[in-house]
């Protein structure tokens, strides 16, 4: 009798681990800002425009990452990202001015472009769709821990060598993935070892095609630019576009705010910000098991889908009331909800991409709805870097803070509405 297996959680494993790496090397900047404002000289717009860059080089690579992993495959396609990232984070350490900096970020946002089409594409090749808000909600967790280890980490590697050293140490890890993914990895169809009883599960949806048709059948012309025609494209684009930039001012600006205005020293690991990206950890986990609950009690895919993503905009208004709080632990709960409600949302918005649409273009429509995403991270930086100069020239940064916050708690609800409009049922594209 063969031996069951279940690799797809292994593939899981390793997605996570990348995930986590990408968002270690991603957070180290925003850790930094308070030591290299003082070495060079930034204001708030100078930091905005490094993050801007990233943003932008993001954005470029997301656009064309997506149609070239579908080309190359998941296997090669990630091998790439990962080592053009690691080096990128490395090269940080060799920047001796501001353009050094937006050079480094460029370079780690064409890299890092990579992640997410690959991990998404690599779900649907190895989860059927009952699965896939789990295990996407399982390794897109890896940004929370990524942000956990980040601050008990990078401030005590700045304290012991200095801020080179951060960047180097970070940076190199993910060579060591590297390895353990080339060997490891492969489709479902290529991969030896695996049960036929788990094959079989891995293509158990009725309505999709076995992975051996998409293989062999040719690829069809013009099939990435008949993306920008479908609606359900649009409802991902808008979705991402709206919501991306909320998860990435989290990332780059909540170090800085805590220290502002709760005189927080980033020079010591920070449990404050531990605590907020463990929470976040939960709400990407508990957000992907959500939706799939919803679909074993019966309810169909596209409802369940949506139904979650309704409830987790919901719950991330209550950010509107960080202004009130006198103490930073009322300021971790309120932000620590709003981040994990995100990170629920961004499970179920990924799994969208690949419920509404074939395998073979997955990897296309979340390069292009990260490239979305990432045009609302370069406009968004923008708008944040201005407010807070303005209030800090004005007297009182905790203004652009409080405007700031105001506009991530509504931003799902708006952005759960336009989605509706695009795609009101979320019918499954036929290429």
């Amino acid at each position: 009798m063969e031996k069951k297996t279940n690799f797809r959680w292994t593939v899981v494993a390793l997605l996570f681990f990348a995930t986590t790496i990408n968002y270690l090397d991603r957070q180290v900047l925003g850790l930094l800002k308070p030591a290299l404002e003082v070495e060079f000289g930034w204001t708030e717009t100078d930091y905005a425009t490094i993050v801007m860059a990233f943003s932008a080089a993001y954005a470029v690579g997301l656009l064309f990452y997506g149609g070239f992993v579908d080309k190359i495959g998941t296997k090669l396609g990630y091998a790439i990202s990962i080592t053009v990232w690691s080096i990128a984070a490395i090269f940080h350490a060799a920047a001796q001015s501001t353009m050094g900096f937006i050079a480094a970020r460029a370079s780690l946002g064409l890299g890092e472009a990579g992640n997410f089409p690959v991990a998404i594409k690599a779900t649907a090749e190895w989860f059927p769709k009952k699965e896939r808000a789990l295990a996407t909600g399982i390794f897109n967790s890896g940004a929370n821990i990524g942000a956990v280890v980040a601050p008990i980490m990078v401030p005590w590697i700045l304290g012991a060598y200095g801020w080179q050293e951060a960047f180097i140490i970070t940076g190199a890890i993910g060579f060591i993935w590297l390895g353990f993914w080339w060997f490891l990895y492969e489709v479902p169809s290529r991969k030896k070892g695996i049960s036929k009883d788990e094959y079989d599960h891995i293509h158990s949806d009725d309505d999709e095609e076995t992975e051996q048709a998409q293989e062999s059948r040719p690829e069809e012309k013009g099939g990435w630019l008949k993306l920008f025609r479908i609606r359900q494209t649009w409802a991902f684009v808008f979705g991402k576009f709206l919501t991306d930039p909320v998860w990435w001012f989290f990332l780059f600006w909540l170090p800085s705010y805590f220290a502002s205005n709760f005189d927080l020293d980033l020079k010591k690991p920070s449990l404050h910000l531990a605590i907020l990206y463990t929470a976040t950890t939960i709400g990407s986990i508990g957000g992907g098991y959500l939706s799939g609950y919803f679909i074993r009690k019966g309810m169909p895919v596209f409802k369940a889908r949506k139904t979650a993503m309704l409830l987790f905009a919901i719950i991330v208004v209550p950010i509107v009331f960080a202004q009130y709080c006198t103490n930073i632990w009322q300021a971790v709960a309120l932000i620590s909800l709003a981040a994990a409600a995100h990170q629920a949302w961004s499970a179920n918005i990924f799994t969208t991409a690949s419920d509404m649409f074939p395998k073979k273009a997955v990897s296309s429509v979340v390069g292009i709805g990260g490239m979305a995403g990432s045009v609302g991270g370069i406009l968004f930086p923008l708008l944040v870097g201005n407010l807070l100069d303005a209030a800090k020239a004005a007297g009182n940064i905790n203004t652009g803070y409080n405007l700031i916050f105001i506009i991530c708690g509504f931003a799902y609800l708006l952005a759960w509405g336009i989605m509706h409009l695009f795609a009101p049922r979320m019918e499954k594209v036929k290429l």
